[in-house]
């Protein structure tokens, strides 16, 4: 059955004259802006200084683009897309921000813990504001559904039809569907915006530590893993694997355990493994 008055979801576009932007544009923008602003101001309070992040946040933007676009491409195979405005997946700008931002601080010789730990609540915020882009243009949405809050995106990236449904995702197409009927899909962007702010309120909570330098990015992956992991379960997606599970499902599971690993090795401070403050010059002289 087809929900009668589901939300319907329209594109956030404008144009004025011959420059135009997107929700999707603008979410990006304010996604690397909000991760600097939190990080710098983090520094800040813990005593250090924040103008490398000025530099760590441009290669992110920079490497994590092109990681996002390269997955979908390569890992995908959509070659297609290569070219095209949209097609970015977040395991791979997550993957490629990361290497570019280790490399920046390597060159500027910054303390690569100190930058992941003021960076698991900057990355959490990030991607609760990056993932409002994904509504704003109507990508990313789930499968069929026609519960409370259902949404349909009949000028979505793509639309989501019984067609579109059926040839790109596999999901049968409902009874009495004809391929142009525009169906009514789980919400998730939504839902990844939310979970995206309990993780950014979890881990700002948790920001004064006693673990050693680094802890809190273990903690961020962890979160970050069994989030994307139940997303997927509503997600249209055609890249499902062994028992079900999709290869960012796959990805999740290897980050959460990742994070497990890393909160354990940076568990407690001592000898090269510093805490999140600066040590007394009494206990360095």
């Amino acid at each position: 059955m087809i929900l009668p008055h589901p939300i319907v979801q329209h594109p956030f576009s404008y144009k004025f004259g011959s420059f135009g932007f997107t929700g999707f544009g603008l979410a990006i923008l304010l996604c690397f802006l909000t991760g600097q602003v939190v990080a710098q101001r983090e520094l800040v309070r813990r005593g250090y200084d924040p103008d490398p992040i000025n530099d760590m946040v441009f290669a992110a933007v920079v490497g994590g683009l092109l990681g996002a676009k390269l997955y979908y491409v390569v890992v995908l195979q959509h070659w297609d897309a290569l070219f095209e405005r949209g097609g970015f997946v977040f395991w791979g700008g997550f993957v490629g921000g990361a290497i570019a931002v280790m490399l920046v601080a390597w060159r500027k010789k910054f303390p690569l813990m100190r930058i992941f730990d003021v960076a698991a609540p900057a990355c959490a915020a990030a991607y609760a504001v990056g993932r409002t882009g994904c509504w704003a243009v109507g990508d990313d949405y789930g499968r069929p559904w026609n519960g409370f809050l259902a949404v349909s995106f009949p000028e979505g990236a793509p639309p989501s039809t019984a067609g579109i449904m059926a040839q790109e995702f596999g999901v049968p197409m409902p009874v009495g569907a004809n391929p142009n009927t525009v169906l009514s899909v789980y919400p998730t962007q939504l839902y990844e915006v939310a979970l995206g702010l309990v993780m950014f309120l979890v881990l700002w909570r948790l920001r004064d530590h006693k673990h050693a330098e680094g802890w809190l990015f273990g903690v961020y992956a962890v979160m970050a893993g069994v989030e994307r992991f139940i997303i997927e379960f509503f997600r249209a997606k055609d890249d499902r694997l062994v028992m079900g599970l999709t290869y960012a499902q796959m990805i999740a599971l290897a980050f959460v355990a990742f994070g497990v690993v890393w909160m354990t090795w940076r568990s407690r401070p001592g000898p090269g493994r510093p805490g999140i403050y600066p040590a007394p010059e009494s206990a360095l002289s």
